[in-house]
């Protein structure tokens, strides 16, 4: 049998706390070559980007593929410009354990490995976490983050007013301080942690403007070569760490440009951020270093997310059985 998982029943079971935590074993099983995250292909049709996210994982006795389409046009729609759904094949049978929509576990997996991320490579009197956007992606970026870090205040930017007026809403049982900032650079001047969230393609935030100690996720450019937050000055002046050195430099915008500029070399983006959970290297070295988690993101945190969800809604008895061989 097939669980079919819709957007409400992932939305109804998820737990943020156990995705941080499969996140970040997933991370290590990458490094520990007990999980697999093969570089994506990517195919275009018309100006839709098609790419299959694939990743399989001893820890999660099975293989998984999300298809995510980036689709900028369904901003004018009203409709989400990206859009995904997650197939899990079991390890043992075979067969497609589950099919889930893929729209939260997007979300909260990509807010939990900035939490990881930040966890690893922030230095420990980080207390003010920046937002350049508002968004959904930054409300689980606060709800992630003030989990690993003990955050006082948090920096806010959006083009919109009331964009930040609903994230101060949504983030409200969070306890902590929000003040909204004038510009980019207004938050990146004040923060100790620094996460960009935009769908930019051209640089929203220059390496000029990094301060002593600051750790930055570089989270919001979609997994396209042209696309970037940051510009070479940020990835140059930055220790980085990559998610997947694989797809980061087949996807990552970020990467791909800041070379072309001959701003890093290849050896720049050589660390995964698995190789500093499992100590195989250290990429802070003092509080005064700046480090930045270049997040693309891997079908693996898909898979690790997914494994949970499966799991507590066959416990729960929640979503659709359906017999894809009948």
């Amino acid at each position: 049998m097939t669980l079919i998982l819709s957007h409400s029943d992932v939305a109804g079971l998820i737990d943020r706390a156990e995705v941080f935590a499969a996140v970040e074993r997933a991370h290590a099983d990458l490094a520990a070559g007990t999980a697999s995250a093969p570089a994506p292909p990517a195919m275009t049709l018309q100006s839709a980007a098609f790419v299959p996210m694939v990743a399989a994982a001893q820890s999660a006795g099975a293989a998984a593929v999300k298809m995510l389409v980036d689709l900028p046009g369904n901003a004018s729609r009203g409709l989400p410009v990206q859009r995904s759904a997650v197939l899990v094949a079991s390890a043992d049978t075979g067969e497609c354990e589950a099919l889930l929509d893929g729209r939260l576990i997007t979300a909260v997996r990509t807010a939990a490995a900035s939490a990881v991320a930040t966890k690893h490579l922030a230095h420990r009197g980080s207390r003010v976490l920046g937002l350049v956007g508002a968004g959904t992606l930054a409300v689980e970026h606060a709800r992630a983050i003030t989990r690993v870090s003990d955050v006082e205040t948090v920096l806010v930017w959006s083009r919109s007013d009331a964009t930040v007026e609903e994230f101060r809403s949504r983030t409200e049982d969070l306890g902590i301080s929000v003040k909204p900032m004038d510009s980019p650079e207004a938050v990146t001047r004040s923060s100790d942690v620094l996460c960009t969230l935009t769908p930019s393609r051209d640089p929203i935030v220059r390496g000029a403007w990094f301060g002593e100690g600051l750790h930055i996720n570089a989270v919001g450019a979609p997994p396209r070569a042209d696309h970037r937050e940051i510009d070479g000055e940020g990835m140059r002046r930055a220790r980085v760490v990559v998610d997947s050195v694989a797809t980061t430099m087949t996807k990552s915008g970020e990467t791909l440009l800041a070379l072309a500029e001959g701003a890093i070399s290849e050896g720049d983006v050589a660390v995964e951020l698995g190789d500093v959970i499992v100590g195989r290297t250290v990429a802070r070295t003092s509080d005064r270093d700046i480090t930045l988690y270049n997040s693309v993101g891997i079908g693996l945190q898909d898979l690790a997310a997914a494994r949970i969800l499966i799991d507590r809604a066959r416990e729960r008895g929640v979503g659709t059985e359906v017999d894809l061989s009948r």
